[in-house]
């Protein structure tokens, strides 16, 4: 559903850029300026269904003490989830394995336009409906994970998403035209949309069953994901400082996915001797 709520404000701007003049729109910048307000008032939209219908506490719990430093509290409650990480080693090793498999599939999700301009020199109508492409295949691929991790299970199938990873890296290693380039973007839109939902269920199906603090659990985890984003492109930034080439930042995407499936094959191990 997230991927066909995007698509739909997707293509009604993408529309507007490629085609001002079908809007009645003369500046060649406004378009994409218009495209921002539409995000917002679409976010600012749909998040009242969140704020008026969902329950305000769960587990009948209310925010204690509250007196305390809201920052503060949160860092805490952080903490409290890393200790119990710790404690746990098939979480220790599934938190690993995602941050390493994250490590690689949000850089290649950021940096995949800017692989195409400017190492292939695609220009805007190509990078523009490739990002469509992603998103209408992406529907696909998430409904064809679920289908996959109900035969086989969640761990096993996000496994085969990592797998798929590594060899669209080294795929892409080798493009040099905008065919292929849209034909990798198809691939990507496969497995990124099964990747993101199997990660997540399959990290909510780990946490303890006693515990009813499921929002820090969560929390720790997206804190993970954003840590993975920063160090994934950071290292394809320095790599390809080093290398003046993207190229290889491709391949060291690949080398993230390689020890998030180690990892991961180490915690369903754990997972069947439990």
């Amino acid at each position: 559903m997230g991927y066909l709520g995007g698509v739909v404000l997707l293509l009604f701007n993408l529309l507007m850029i490629m085609k001002p003049a079908w809007f009645g729109i003369n500046d060649p910048f406004l378009p994409a300026r218009i495209s921002f307000v539409t995000v917002f008032l679409w976010w600012i939209g749909f998040s009242q269904i969140t704020f008026r219908r969902l329950p305000r506490y769960t587990f009948r719990k209310r925010r204690k003490d509250k007196d305390r430093s809201i920052l503060l509290e949160g860092y805490r409650e952080l903490d409290q989830v890393y200790q119990q990480v710790r404690k746990s080693k098939k979480l220790s090793l599934y938190l690993l394995g995602f941050f390493f498999m994250m490590m690689g599939l949000l850089t290649t999700m950021f940096m995949a336009a800017t692989y195409g301009e400017k190492e292939l020199g695609l220009k805007e109508d190509v990078l523009i409906p490739t990002i469509l492409i992603i998103q209408l295949v992406g529907m696909g691929g998430a409904w064809f994970f679920s289908r996959l991790s109900g035969r086989i299970g969640n761990l096993q199938a996000l496994l085969v998403s990592v797998f798929m990873w590594i060899f669209i890296c080294i795929g892409a290693y080798y493009i040099t035209n905008s065919a292929q380039f849209m034909l990798a973007a198809f691939f990507i839109g496969i497995v990124m949309g099964g990747s993101q939902a199997l990660a997540r269920s399959t990290y909510s199906k780990m946490l303890p069953e006693t515990t009813t603090d499921h929002t820090s659990f969560f929390s720790f985890y997206d804190v993970m994901e954003k840590l993975a984003t920063v160090a994934g492109t950071f290292s394809f930034g320095i790599i390809e400082a080093i290398t003046g080439s993207m190229r290889y930042s491709v391949l060291a995407i690949a080398t993230f996915f390689v020890i998030g499936i180690v990892f991961l094959g180490m915690t369903l191990r754990v997972v069947r001797r439990d």
